[in-house]
This record gives structure tokens, C-alpha cells and sequence, in this order.
């Protein structure tokens, strides 16, 4: 794999982050709200400390792969991705079937994060 095709892996990942942490706040109100509700957690502020923080994780997580990249990184995108999916799983199994896959999406992410972090320096 050339440099390009790892900075080109790397930056489809941190896109995959910022979306995730841009959609999560556009839809605050919207679809964030009526997953958590869907799950059983109704308390509204229970609901914007999880929606905020699960937010601000992926923002973070985003922001360092595009700025420092390491393999630091990538095992903790790694790990919050698993913890992420183990969380949602246990909140809405259907997710799994759910036919755009928003925790199947998850298994190909982990493969990539693999790469780079066999990869990183």
C-alpha cells in the first residue's frame, strides 16, 4: 500500500468520525433523541449528556486522526468504535439488521483501522 492509498484510507475513516459527530447534533432533537428513546432512556438530560458525549468523542477521535495519526490513535478509535458498537447493541440489537447497516458499517471501519494501525509509526 503507497502512502496515498494509507493517507486516502485514513482520511475516509476521519470522515466517517466528523459525520458521525456533525449528524449526531443535527439530529439532537430528531433521530439522536428517538434512538436513546427507542432503547428506553427517555430522560432528556440523561439523554443530551450520552448524545453530547458520544458527539464530542467522535469529534475528537476525527479531529486527531486528521491531525496527528498514529497508532495511538487508531487503537483508541478502535476501542471507542467497539465500545460504541458493544453500547448500541445492547441498547438496539435490530440495529444489526437494519438494511443500511449502522453497526454492519462498523466491521469494514475496523478492518481499516487494523491497517493503519499495523501501519503507523
Amino acid at each position: 500500500m503507497s502512502r496515498d492509498d494509507e493517507k486516502l484510507l485514513r482520511m475516509g475513516v476521519v470522515f466517517v468520525w466528523l459525520a458521525t459527530a456533525a449528524v449526531s447534533l443535527w439530529e439532537f432533537n430528531g433521530q439522536s433523541m428517538a434512538l436513546l428513546a427507542k432503547a428506553g432512556i427517555t430522560d432528556p438530560r440523561l439523554a443530551t449528556v450520552l448524545i453530547a458525549a458520544g458527539a464530542g468523542a467522535d469529534l475528537l477521535v476525527g479531529m486527531a486522526m486528521a491531525l496527528w495519526p498514529s497508532r495511538r490513535i487508531y487503537l483508541t478509535a478502535l476501542s471507542l468504535m467497539l465500545a460504541m458498537t458493544a453500547v448500541a447493541s445492547v441498547l438496539d440489537p435490530s440495529l444489526w439488521l437494519h438494511p443500511l447497516g449502522p453497526l454492519t458499517k462498523n466491521v469494514p471501519i475496523a478492518a481499516a483501522l487494523w491497517v493503519l494501525i499495523r501501519r503507523a509509526r
